[in-house]
């Protein structure tokens, strides 16, 4: 016997204001694949062809380590711009180590040519400013709801 649920995620994105809700609608397309709306964009997710999936797009939890990495290049720039610096060869590696079913750390690698001694001061302030990261260090309880169903053809 095969159960397919579906389970769709609805809820208004609000860019104008951070105080508001943002959300990514994900569509099961069978197998290990789902294509994802998210702030206007579409994505693709899947799981390699070793597990069973196409290979077609990054796992759910690279998107995570993206997410990660990239809010805190972000942030890194941000603080960098309000010293008067520039990070132009910036990057920011998000490494993840599964614990189970969850990653039991992470860890953030900066790599930039700007010295130490001015790159240092930058990454706290970043960390405050980073929504992924406080997300992390301050976990939302998860709650999932059942929408009603969508009428059939």
């Amino acid at each position: 016997m095969t159960t397919t649920m579906t389970m769709t995620t609805t809820m208004t994105t609000t860019t104008t204001e951070r105080d508001g809700t943002n959300s990514a609608v994900a569509t099961f397309e069978g197998g290990w694949l789902c294509s994802v709306e998210a702030g206007g964009f579409q994505l693709v997710v899947d799981e390699p062809a070793a597990v069973g999936g196409t290979g077609l797009g990054p796992m759910p939890t690279d998107l995570l380590l993206a997410s990660l990495s990239s809010c805190y290049a972000l942030a890194l720039v941000w603080a960098a711009k309000k010293r008067g610096l520039e990070l132009p060869d910036l990057e920011v590696t998000a490494t993840g180590s599964y614990a189970g079913q969850k990653f039991g750390a992470l860890v953030l690698t900066v790599r930039t040519s700007l010295s130490a001694e001015h790159v240092e001061p930058l990454l706290e302030p970043a960390k405050r400013v980073c929504y992924v990261s406080n997300t992390f260090a301050h976990a939302p309880e998860v709650e999932v709801a059942l929408a009603a169903p969508t009428p059939g053809p």
